[in-house]
C-alpha cells in the first residue's frame, strides 16, 4: 500500500469518525441541530474538531492522492505524513483538552503543521510532472 492511500484512508476515518462523534455525543444529549456556545462543553469541542478537519482534509486528500500517483519524492512523502499526523494532533488538541478557550500545543503544532505542510504539497504539485 502506498504511503499516499494509506494516509488518505487516514484522513477519511479521521474525518467520519470526528463525524460519529458528534452524531453520539448529540444523541446522548437530545440535541438535533447547533451546540452550547461554551468552548469548554465537549459538544462545541467535537463539532469544531469534526468542522475544521472537514475544511481542510478534502483539499488535503486531493493533493495527497495527486501526489501520489505522480511518485513522489522522499521529502514529499514525509511531508505527506507530517500533514497526516497534523490533522490528527490539531483533533486530540481540539477534542483531549478541557477547554477551547485557551491554546494548548497540541493545536498549535497540528494547526501549523497543516498551514505549512499543505502550502508546501501544493506548491510541490506545480514541481511535479
Amino acid at each position: 500500500m502506498s504511503t499516499a492511500i494509506a494516509c488518505t484512508a487516514l484522513l477519511g476515518m479521521l474525518l467520519f469518525g470526528l463525524g460519529l462523534n458528534v452524531s453520539l455525543l448529540r444523541q446522548s444529549r437530545r440535541i438535533l441541530i447547533g451546540h452550547p456556545d461554551d468552548p469548554s462543553d465537549p459538544l462545541y469541542r467535537a463539532v469544531r474538531a469534526h468542522a475544521n478537519t472537514a475544511e481542510y482534509v478534502p483539499m488535503l486528500a486531493v493533493i495527497i492522492l495527486w501526489l501520489g500517483a505522480h511518485e513522489p519524492p522522499p521529502w514529499v512523502l514525509g511531508t505527506i505524513v507530517t500533514v497526516t499526523l497534523a490533522r490528527f494532533a490539531l483533533a486530540a488538541g481540539l477534542l483531549g483538552w478541557p477547554t477551547m478557550g485557551r491554546p494548548n500545543p497540541a493545536r498549535f503544532l497540528g494547526a501549523l503543521l497543516t498551514y505549512v505542510g499543505g502550502i508546501v504539497l501544493a506548491a510541490a504539485m506545480l514541481l511535479t510532472r
